[in-house]
């Protein structure tokens, strides 16, 4: 087991499109489907394993490009201090100052790193002032417990 990190700062807006952050659905459309679900299909088969906004379901970052990871490590602790070095580096800009404090950050360092020693994956996010927002996440790979199956990206 090992674990990528991601981050991705931008517009709020394009963060809330769901579009490009939902997976093509398994059933295409048809004929008869409407022009929105059609739009929609053509639009998330084209855009959705390459765009850089963060997928809706963490465990879905495996499926995007390798490019985008920012980082891999082989033990929780490795990925949960990138993960605090990062909140501290982007604390100042947060929009909330109940997010800034120093003590609330480390227990969320602290509890990435408790997630990631059993397994599970971690997703943050943070309003930096409207209108952008921080995303960040490490996620598990080898095996990911919310998809097994799925192989790790390559880099």
């Amino acid at each position: 087991m090992h674990f990528h990190g991601y981050l991705w700062v931008g517009d709020k807006a394009v963060f809330d499109k769901e579009s490009a952050r939902r997976p093509p659905s398994r059933v295409e459309p048809t004929a008869t489907s409407p022009p929105d679900v059609v739009d929609r299909y053509k639009e998330a088969v084209a855009e959705w394993r390459v765009t850089e906004v963060p997928p809706l379901e963490t465990k879905y970052w495996l499926v995007k490009p390798g490019r985008l990871i920012r980082g891999t490590w082989a033990h929780p602790k490795e990925a949960a201090e990138w993960l605090g070095e990062r909140l501290a580096e982007h604390a100042p800009r947060f929009a909330s100052p109940a997010d800034r404090d120093s003590t609330r950050l480390a227990q969320r360092v602290a509890y990435a790193a408790e997630t990631l020693g059993w397994g599970g994956d971690v997703s943050l996010g943070y309003y930096l002032g409207r209108p952008s927002f921080l995303s960040l996440a490490v996620v598990v790979c080898s095996p990911n417990r919310a998809d097994p199956e799925q192989e790790c990206p390559e880099t």
